[in-house]
């Protein structure tokens, strides 16, 4: 824990950390070429270690915080979420696929809503024991034991310099019609969700477009957190702001993250390459 916690999250940016780091260890102990892959419904690869992880994070919450709501990838759903005031999302492995080929692109990822709204997030890159944290209006970078810097997104302006971040195992071809439209050239693939939005906190990368409706809100919940504290800007593709009080929980008209600046030129120079579902 850290003086730059905002103090009135000060406890559950504290635990949530904890937890993403034990989680983190866990995974790692567990990754192997010979861990067996089931499929969820949908054919979503998932593994014991998502499992086990998700066990360690909900059992770590509940504890701390018992009159919370709280919802797991890896769980079933509850539908108190949309009534409760103060939920927490998780996702025990985000980018399992980069996990079981043994590639990088892979966190742990805990959100906290407050009356529906992303508050608080920490992702977690174990394999390089990296942390992207935020409480309120402050968000925070930290690589191994090196002192943590305040993130701030990019001052790009123009849709040619973006630097594009998208899909390492989901991209569609799609990707290649939104670099023509916006005239970009420079792409990085990685797997997981909160690694590409933390990314562009981090002012390493401007943009994020995923034209799927695959991710679901954990998937969003705490990276939205750290993207917005960083003076970012998340929305679907048609620039309506991400809910978390419906009982869909995937995010059926896709995801567009930048770092603010572009965000409405990006939204309205894709408009003609996607249609509303």
């Amino acid at each position: 824990m850290t003086d730059h916690a905002s103090t009135s999250f000060a406890r559950e940016l504290e635990v949530a950390e904890r937890l993403a780091r034990e989680a983190g260890e866990l995974i790692l102990r567990m990754r192997s070429p010979d861990i067996t892959v089931d499929l969820k419904p949908g054919d979503e690869p998932v593994t014991e270690a998502d499992r086990s992880a998700s066990r360690l994070i909900l059992q770590g919450l509940i504890a701390a915080f018992p009159d919370d709501v709280h919802i797991s990838e890896e769980n079933a759903d509850d539908l108190r979420r949309l009534a409760a005031e103060r939920v927490w999302y998780i996702d025990p492995i985000d980018g399992t696929k980069d996990f079981i080929r043994g590639h990088e692109g892979f966190s742990v990822m805990i959100g906290l809503t407050v009356a529906h709204r992303p508050v608080l997030g920490v992702v977690y890159e174990p394999v390089h024991d990296r942390m992207f944290r935020a409480a309120g209006d402050e968000s925070w970078f930290q690589a191994r034991s090196k002192p943590p810097r305040r993130l701030q997104v990019s001052s790009v302006t123009e849709s040619a310099e973006m630097r594009l971040v998208a899909s390492k195992s989901d991209r569609t071809p799609k990707i290649d019609e939104v670099k023509s439209a916006l005239g970009i050239r420079d792409e990085l693939n990685i797997g997981s969700v909160g690694l590409k939005l933390c990314l562009i906190a981090l002012a390493e990368r401007d943009l994020y477009v995923n034209p799927t409706s695959h991710s679901k809100v954990w998937d969003t919940c705490a990276p939205e957190a750290i993207l917005r504290a960083a003076g970012g800007r998340i929305t679907d593709i048609h620039g309506a702001p991400l809910h978390y009080d419906r009982k869909d929980v995937r995010r059926r008209d896709g995801l567009v993250a930048s770092n603010s600046i572009v965000h409405d030129e990006v939204i309205a120079r894709l408009g003609p390459l996607f249609t509303r579902r």
